[in-house]
């Protein structure tokens, strides 16, 4: 389940994210399952990750952020140029 943000959760998060280097880098093709996996183990590390979408085309690179975002339950932060702001929050623990 993609988590829902407000306007000013998004803000919160896109502050949060400005000193963050991308953790996770794609290559030129699509989302593969290691990437995928990838993404989600930072994600569950992290919380808050970026990641680079080395694509050339902008409507490449927002069809494979949008993949990597539906497939890891993640929320598309903000899009900024190649790199992609996500997060998700870490799961609870008994």
């Amino acid at each position: 389940m993609t988590p829902n943000l407000t306007a000013r959760e998004r803000a919160h998060l896109k502050a949060r994210a400005h000193g963050l280097e991308p953790v996770v880098r794609t290559g030129k093709s699509d989302a593969t399952d290691a990437l995928v996996a990838e993404v989600d183990r930072a994600l569950t590390a992290h919380e808050l990750i970026k990641v680079k979408v080395s694509a050339d085309d902008r409507d490449a690179r927002v069809t494979i952020g949008d993949d990597i975002a539906a497939r890891t339950g993640a929320a598309a932060v903000h899009r900024i140029g190649k790199v992609l702001i996500l997060w998700r929050p870490r799961p609870e623990t008994e």
